[in-house]
């Protein structure tokens, strides 16, 4: 049997040399960066060398416009909550695109709490945010845009470098979620307009543990996390050197090997999709199409009369991984709020899976998940109550209507109501 990764969008496997490149640092070069003798010093220069590689994969002003922390979630929260709380003297309103990653959907449900106000701008049928709505938003009360770069979970790439001009025009800090992106889509914060932007290496070939958040140095920003002095006092606590060394090193052969990476994997993209949409009746993309709109390694597709559930366990008993949702809430088994905020109807999100291509991935695995893929949506749609009234003519299709019954979720639902009585 075939093996074939595609869930990249999760994780990805660490480069070999960025694995010898962390290695020393578990054993020889072991020194607290916070220390004042040698052993401390050189930790303290192999950490400057990584912000200046993650620098340069942004283009960021200066490499200490880089923090170091646990991951992508926490750069999150650092920079949705550290603008807010000190910017809260001058206004109390956040602008926020209602697609975001559940970390800056949640923070921001933090700070509501506290008393601040959200604003979330509605996306379109493929999940573009328009720069547009995004502008009438902005109250005299307003000191956070937030817009990702390319979504986690449908790939839809937004118009990052607009939206950063409407910010940069109304003095208002732009926070950019490329944790997704970053590694994957060029990204320059300084021609973008971007004031602050989380990443994390472990989704282009780096470790796990280590997350990064740019920061313009003329936005404010409050740390959230207290008991030490490390990154310039915005976030304590005892950094993580190997991941971080490693994590550098990753970020300068992505930036090397990004023209390569994106070449190969929308070329791969194109041939899945194609091959996808060819063979299986009844299956839809959700987001837009492979191209300029979407990043080249996401594709998220609903397949009819059939549960996301069961297919992602199907496929992994062929040797495919992929995901259904996003991988920080998929356990919970809820519709993903981006397909609900696109308007997909109820059935076909909860019959979505999401794979992502790495670097990595050949024809050859593409080919064999087509034809495996094809046999599993056979096998599930075989013993599916909802494909047996499809065939029957009790219910009809969402994607292909044929106007000869209900649709599966307007059957669900007369179904609930009658059971109500």
């Amino acid at each position: 049997m075939r093996h074939v990764f595609l869930d990249h969008q999760s994780t990805t496997p660490v480069l070999p040399e960025v694995f010898e490149a962390m290695r020393p640092y578990f054993i020889e070069i072991f020194g607290n960066p916070s220390s004042l003798h040698q052993h401390g010093l050189r930790v303290r220069d192999a950490i400057a060398n990584a912000r200046s590689q993650f620098a340069a994969l942004i283009n960021a002003e200066s490499a200490d416009d880089i923090l170091f922390v646990s991951g992508g979630t926490e750069a999150v929260n650092l920079a949705v909550k550290g603008v807010a709380y000190a910017n809260q003297r001058k206004g109390n309103h956040i602008v926020v695109s209602e697609t975001e990653h559940p970390s800056v959907l949640s923070s921001l449900e933090f700070l509501e709490k506290q008393g601040f106000v959200t604003s979330k701008v509605k996306v379109n049928p493929i999940g573009w945010t328009d720069p547009a709505e995004i502008r009438a938003a902005i109250t005299d009360k307003t000191t956070l845009i937030c817009v990702h770069y390319a979504n986690h979970d449908i790939g839809t790439i937004q118009s990052i470098a607009e939206i950063g001009t409407i910010a940069t025009e109304k003095g208002i800090p732009f926070f950019v979620d490329a944790v997704a992106s970053a590694g994957w889509l060029p990204i320059d914060v300084q021609t973008m307009g971007i004031s602050l932007l989380s990443l994390t290496p472990h989704r282009f070939y780096g470790p796990k543990g280590v997350g990064v958040l740019y920061r313009n140095r003329r936005a404010r920003l409050v740390g959230v996390q207290h008991g030490g002095v490390q990154e310039g006092g915005r976030r304590a606590g005892t950094e993580n050197v190997p991941s971080i060394v490693g994590g550098g090193l990753a970020a300068e052969i992505a930036l090397r090997e990004m023209p390569i990476r994106i070449a190969h994997t929308a070329k791969l993209q194109k041939r899945l999709w194609d091959g996808l949409k060819n063979s299986i009746p009844y299956i839809k993309l959700n987001g837009p199409e492979p191209g300029p709109q979407r990043i080249s390694t996401n594709l998220n597709i609903s397949t009819e009369f059939i549960e996301g559930e069961g297919q992602l366990l199907l496929c992994d008993m062929n040797g495919i991984a992929v995901a259904s949702g996003s991988s920080c809430v998929s356990k919970s088994l809820k519709i993903s709020h981006v397909l609900a905020a696109i308007g997909l109807d109820h059935a076909l999100a909860q019959g979505n899976i999401i794979m992502t291509l790495g670097k990595d991935n050949t024809e050859e695995d593409v080919d064999y998940v087509v034809e495996s893929f094809q046999k599993i949506v056979q096998k599930l749609r075989g013993m599916s109550p909802m494909w047996d009234e499809f065939e029957r003519g009790i219910i009809d299709s969402v994607i292909k209507p044929a106007g000869r019954g209900k649709s599966f979720s307007e059957h669900a639902a007369a179904v609930s109501g009658k059971a109500a009585h």
